[in-house]
Order: structure tokens, then sequence, then C-alpha cells
């Protein structure tokens, strides 16, 4: 049984594809039902906004393509076949390694991808299409990604401008309980906004050109109080943190329109920028802008791939464990089969002795004890054998050969 991998990411296959391209959960049941039909029984589909991958096992060669062709025939309105990759084996446990620890992210070492491929194994388990094998790979590089996460600390550098941001307004003033006028309604002002809440600032003021947007946005913030676009100014002098993310082509915010009466921190998130760079002049004033935040971000990216390619060591040996396990797994149902057949011979010999001769108490536990080892010196050399092998025709050839000369049958892989 070996391990592959198939799929897009944002890497390889562009919004406009990806979105075309992502599993439901009714998707899913009909992928490990077309899946099972060509015999392939350990499935886990993760699927997220910036990839769809299958993770799955397989016993014959051709079931990678037959995996592949269903794949391409479940979204056959998008020509995917040129977009997919696929890897098996090392290469393919490897990739799943990295993409929980986050290595292979849009942002470098982010961490939801952790709960997704967690979440992904939960679902395969409860529709019962993942068993130890599928288990045991997903589970060690879930463990592997923790131990990365708490080891590289890769989180703690953030490199989302908007929060970057924010972290510079928390360490100039402290946001709680702080007064806020927020400057726009587009998606970089409602991410402030998030933030901004995380922080538990306190009274927040929202304005926008367009007054509809505005309301759009208190949909999801029902606290915010909206102002129309002409009262900023008025607003502002009430206000201790101004956060101004517009798209005007020209500043929003002029110094001949404003004077500060107490001290204030202005985050201009704007391209162009909305805050006029004058106003940094005046000792109550602190700004923060884009050139700020990029030079940190970009600084703190570097750090991320500084601490992702350190990393590469740790996950390169938790992955060699992980591929040691799967290779000698095929051998261990053999092992244990082979120990409850020593078993069985030592209770059918003792108990045709016990009927012959009548033995005490003590040479009972000695006669048991003597069975035992003579049959545990018989099996150990086989077993060591199995446990050594390099390849897995070796493994196949020498398995047959000690199943046979010991009578013993034994079964695929069961559920964990």
């Amino acid at each position: 049984m070996q391990f592959g991998f198939l799929g897009i990411d944002y890497k390889n296959a562009d919004l406009a594809v990806r979105d075309e391209i992502s599993f439901t959960d009714q998707k899913k049941m009909e992928f490990f039902r077309k899946a099972e039909e060509n015999g392939i029984e350990q499935v886990m589909i993760l699927s997220t906004c910036n990839r769809s991958e299958i993770y799955y096992f397989y016993e014959k060669e051709s079931q990678v393509k037959a995996i592949q062709d269903i794949y391409c025939d479940m979204f056959e309105k998008v020509q995917i076949r040129q977009y997919i990759r696929h890897c098996e084996e090392d290469k393919a446990v490897s990739y799943l390694f990295r993409v929980t620890a986050g290595l292979e992210s849009m942002v470098l070492g982010e961490d939801q991808i952790l709960g997704q491929v967690k979440d992904a194994l939960d679902f395969s388990r409860t529709m019962g299409f993942s068993k130890k094998e599928l288990n045991k790979v997903v589970r060690d590089a879930v463990t592997c990604a923790k131990k990365v996460k708490t080891t590289f600390k890769m989180s703690e550098k953030p490199v989302s401008v908007g929060y970057i941001g924010i972290l510079e307004v928390e360490k100039t003033c402290m946001i709680k309980g702080k007064t806020i006028l927020v400057i726009g309604s587009g998606d970089t002002a409602v991410l402030a906004l998030r933030y901004l809440y995380e922080y538990e600032a306190g009274k927040i003021y929202l304005c926008s050109r367009t007054l509809a947007h505005a309301g759009n946005v208190q949909k999801e913030f029902e606290e915010i109080e909206i102002i129309s676009y002409e009262q900023r100014y008025e607003v502002m002098k009430r206000c201790d943190i101004v956060v101004s993310a517009t798209s005007a082509p020209h500043v929003v915010v002029k110094q001949e329109y404003y004077t500060p009466e107490k001290q204030v921190t202005f985050l201009d998130l704007a391209t162009p920028r909305d805050i006029d760079p004058k106003l940094s002049d005046d000792s109550k004033v602190n700004l923060i802008n884009l050139d700020t935040i990029k030079e940190i971000s970009k600084a703190n990216q570097s750090e991320r791939e500084e601490l992702c390619r350190q990393s590469n060591t740790m996950i390169s040996k938790a992955k060699e464990e992980t591929m040691q396990w799967l290779f000698q797994a095929p051998m261990e149902e053999t092992i244990r089969s082979l120990q409850e057949k020593c078993t069985e011979i030592v209770e059918d010999s003792y108990s045709y002795l016990s009927r012959k001769i009548d033995f005490g108490t003590r040479e009972q536990k000695l006669l048991k004890k003597v069975l035992n080892a003579s049959l545990q010196r018989m099996i150990k050399e086989p077993i060591q054998e199995l446990k050594h092998l390099e390849t897995r025709k070796e493994q196949a050839d020498y398995k047959k050969m000690v199943e046979q000369l010991f009578g013993i049958n034994t079964k695929k892989g069961t559920d964990l």
C-alpha cells in the first residue's frame, strides 16, 4: 500500500480556476464513492480557498490514473488536468507535512491550515474512508506541525499589512477603551475593524464617502456609529486613534482642516496615502503609514523564510519516521499472526500434555514457560528478517513464504 497526493493550489491555478474546483460535503461523498469503486479505500480531501487536494492510499499503479480521472471528471466544466500536480510515496508524505505546517501556504507559516487538515481527516474517518495508515500519516503531520509552530513561532512574525498596522497602533497608545474613527468601508477597513475589536477598542465611529457602503459594514459591526463623511474633522477631535483606508485618489485628512487638541495616533492604510504627511510635524500626532508597515512586513517575511528553512530538518526527520512506519506496516499483521499462532500452539500442547500427565502447579507454570520460549526462539529469526527487508518485493515474497510455512492468513489495514 502506497501514499499518493494530487490536486491544485494557488501556485498553479488562479482564483478563477480555484473558484470552480471546490468540494462541498456532497461532492466529497461522491468522490469517496467513485474512489471506492476503483478499490481505493482511504481518501482525505483538503478543500480550502487556496487548495483542493486529495491524499490517498493505493495498491496498484492503475489506481493513480483512476483517481486523477475521477478528479477531472467531477469538474469537467474546467479543463483542470493541466493544473493538477501529483506525487507519490516519499514526496507525497513530505508535501503533506509541509502543507500542515503552513510552509506551502500563501501566507508562509499561517496557523489556519492545521485546523483544516484535522477537519479533513475527521470527515474521512466519520465517513469510513480513513483507516490506520491514513490516520497515522495525517496525525504524524499534525504532530510535526504543532512542534514546528511551538519551536519556530512563525505566526509571531506578522506579514499582513493591516494586522501589522494595528500592532503598531497598540504599541504606540494601547487600543483598549480608546475612541476611534475609521474612514473607509472596503475590505481593508473591515479587516482593521475586526482587529480593533480584538484589542477591545472603545467607541468606534465609521465614515465613508458612500453612506450605503458604511451601512453594509454596520451589519457586521452593530456597535459602530456611522457619521457622514463631512463630519469626520469634527468627530476626529474626540478621537484617540484615526484609521483611514479609502480608495480615494487624494488625501482625505488635510492638515489645514485639523488641529489636534490632544495626543492622537493616525494609521494610514491607503495607497495613495489618505493622511496628510505634514500632520506628523505636530508633536501631538503619531503617524503610522504604509512605508513603515511594509518595511516591517518585509523584515518579518524574511524572518519567516529563514525559520521555514530551519524547520525543514525537523520536518524531514519526522517524515522519515513516518515513512519507516509505512514501510514496516504491512509486516505487522504477519508478525502479530505469527505470535498468535505460537500462543495457539502453546495452549494446544499444554492442554494435550495436561491430559496425559498429572502436573503439579509448579510444573504447569514451568511447562508453559518452556513451550513458549521454544516457539519464540523458532520465530525470532523470521520476525527479525521481516522487520529488516529493504524492498517491497522482498517484503511480499518473504511474507508469502512465512504465511505458507506457518499456515497463517493476514488481513489488510483496519481502523485504528
